[in-house]
This record gives structure tokens, sequence and C-alpha cells, in this order.
């Protein structure tokens, strides 16, 4: 019995919906996402497969715990998660919480390449999105040489499907490099036994006086904090930096005073990050612009900014 709370529209649930129904399963569909209803579905329909994305996984774990231990979820047998990073630490709170089961995969709708980890392996390669099952995974220069272990680079397959954007052959042509390797716009690097660690996407990252910074590494501490409900780290224009690092926030508690929570949240950001990573502008919004995938729509957060600053001058 197979549970999606994404809607099929969307690659990942519609084929794992029609693989479940080819084999002769049920599948259960959320209309929309609400973290207690999710553990009542399974609850009821004694769910024993799952896909997820991360924040579905950071607004279980911010349930109250009563909410949590309300509900029986031991009809899991195994559930899955892909489209985004997941926090280091709300990964293993999912394991913490439902056992050994959760595995994560790696890939794109273009099937150049699917990388794939179990539990079992990421408890020993922690962070790491696993191996390529269907390519090899290789990691770039600039020019599109091959890297080392651990230098960390463009990600690139080698070897896997053919694609091409419908009606785009400027895209199409992008994504390949002089190899005729492939890429979905993800920069991370290789462990010697060859399990990928993404570090963001190559278009999210801030430039900030000539130092890289990938939003992804504040954005996964920021949402670990128990006021953050919801955040987005954005790079915006900045006079004598080029990029400043703006984290824009969605407060658990509403009511907080926006003032001392900035304050709090700047503090355990340089306490836990290197200072130029820190944000340098927290600002506060109700909800942010996520897809009901619970994909973030991040450039729209950035356009606003970047039009902001360019009318204010």
């Amino acid at each position: 019995v197979y549970l999606s709370p994404a809607p099929l529209y969307h690659a990942a649930p519609l084929r794992w919906s029609m693989a479940v129904h080819q084999v002769g399963g049920t599948v259960v569909v959320m209309e929309h996402f609400d973290a207690e209803a999710a553990l009542a579905a399974i609850e009821r329909y004694r769910i024993t497969h799952a896909q997820w994305v991360p924040t579905h996984f950071i607004r279980l774990l911010k349930l109250p715990p009563e909410v949590r231990t309300r509900y029986d979820v031991s009809s899991l047998k195994a559930v899955w998660h892909a489209a985004a990073p997941c926090p280091l630490p709300v990964k293993q709170a999912m394991i913490d919480w439902w056992g050994p089961i959760i595995g994560e995969y790696y890939a794109g709708t273009e099937g150049n390449g699917f990388c794939a980890i179990s539990s079992a392996e990421w408890l020993t390669h922690k962070g790491s999105v696993g191996r390529n099952l269907t390519a090899q995974t290789m990691i770039c220069d600039e020019g599109g040489n091959a890297l080392p272990p651990r230098a960390e680079g463009d990600v690139y397959f080698a070897g896997g499907g053919a694609f091409e954007y419908h009606n785009d052959p400027a895209k199409t042509a992008e994504a390949a490099n002089a190899h005729g390797w492939t890429t979905l716009g993800d920069v991370g690097w290789l462990d010697e036994e060859g399990y990928l660690y993404l570090t963001d996407r190559k278009s999210f990252m801030i430039i900030s006086g000539g130092v890289n910074i990938y939003p992804a590494e504040i954005e996964n501490l920021l949402v670990t904090h128990p006021k953050v409900a919801d955040v987005a780290v954005i790079g915006a224009p900045d006079d004598e930096m080029g990029e400043q690092v703006v984290a824009i926030v969605c407060p658990a508690d509403p009511s907080e005073d926006r003032v001392q929570l900035a304050a709090e949240l700047s503090a355990f950001a340089r306490a836990n990050l290197s200072h130029v990573k820190a944000p340098r502008r927290i600002d506060f919004r109700e909800t942010l612009p996520r897809h009901e995938t619970g994909k973030l729509y991040k450039r729209l957060l950035r356009d606003e900014y970047w039009a902001e600053a360019k009318e204010s001058a």
C-alpha cells in the first residue's frame, strides 16, 4: 500500500503510483499535504511504502511529540525521499523515529543517471545521496575536466541515458560537456568509494566578497532551529560585497518578536557556520513560495529582492 503525499502531475509521484498499480498494489493519494493527516493515513490504510521530500520530513518532525506518538506507523516497510538535499539532523531523526527503512535517491526526469543509498549505507556515509546505479558519476571543473575524490565541482553523468529539452536545443547543449557527459546543474563531490555528496544547485550559489557560498548549507542549519517553520536563503545585491546572504524565515510562532528572533537566529548561525556564511539580513514572512510537492521557488524570491534593489537605485 503506497502513500503519495505529493500531486501526481510531477514525474516521481506519478511513476511511483503507476508502478505500484502495475504490480497490483494500492495507491493512496493525498489531495494536499498535511503532516498530521499523513500520519493518520499511514495508520488508517496500513501504508507500507511512500515517497517523500525533505520538507515533508521537516514538517512531520515539527509536530508536537504527543501528536507524533498518537499514530501507529509500524506498517511502514520502506520509504524513499528525493528532490532536494535533506539536512543531516532531519534524516537522522527520521531514521531514529521510523527505523532504518529510509532510502534516498538523486536523479532527474532527464533520466541520465540514478544514485541511491539505503539507511545502512547513509549511516556510514552521512550526507551522501548514494552511488550511481545506471551511469558513472563524474565531478568536473569549469573546463569539463574530471576531478579527483573530495574535490568539489559540477556533477556530471557519463554513459547514462540521452535526453533533449523540448524545443530548446540551446539548453540541451548547455547540459553536456565536451566529453558528452550531462549534468542536472548541481555541484558536489565524490568520496573514494564513489558516494556522491551534493553541495547545492549551481544557479543558487551566492558570491559575496569573492567567496562562493551555497545556500543549502545555511538553510539546512536554520531549519533545525525550533523557532523556524521554514526558511529560504538567497543572495541579494550588496554595494560592497556584490551579494549579501539573506535568510527569509517563516517563524513557527507568528507572534514571536521579530527583532529578538532575528538576533537569536543570527547568533545561532554564527555559532555553527563560518561568519562569511552567516546571514547579514534576516527577513520574516508567513509563507514561502513552495509548490505542492514541497519544492521551493527560490528564483521568485531572488527576482523580488533584485528588482527592489534596482528600483531603489
